[in-house]
């Protein structure tokens, strides 16, 4: 996948909490990529084998008024890919923003 600003911001969110259920809003607001961007790379990103998703259990969250939302989850493949596009990233000057600003934040 070509290493893009979106892929890398998206893959800083998701190893944030490399074990958690994502939320593709949550990960717009988290990432700063807008949902144009966001949910055709998280499509890519199921194509690669990267995530696995699937669709709230709304039994389980008492919110049957609203649609159910779709969650992602990282696969061992996708740790390991995004980890090492932060890992480039980190060696690319062009990215040098965003890797700096999440090492601010403690997620290095």
């Amino acid at each position: 996948m070509r290493r893009t600003y979106a892929l890398v911001q998206v893959a800083i969110a998701l190893m944030a909490d490399p074990s958690g259920r994502h939320w593709g809003y949550e990960l717009s607001k988290r990432s700063g990529v807008r949902s144009g961007v966001m949910y055709p790379l998280l499509q890519r990103m199921l194509d690669e084998g990267w995530l696995a998703d699937g669709w709230e259990d709304q039994a389980q969250t008492g919110r049957a008024k609203r649609p159910p939302r779709r969650y992602y989850e990282l696969t061992g493949a996708g740790k390991l890919a995004l980890g090492a596009v932060i890992a480039e990233a980190r060696r690319d000057t062009r990215f040098a923003p965003l890797v700096t600003r999440q090492a601010v934040r403690g997620h290095a």
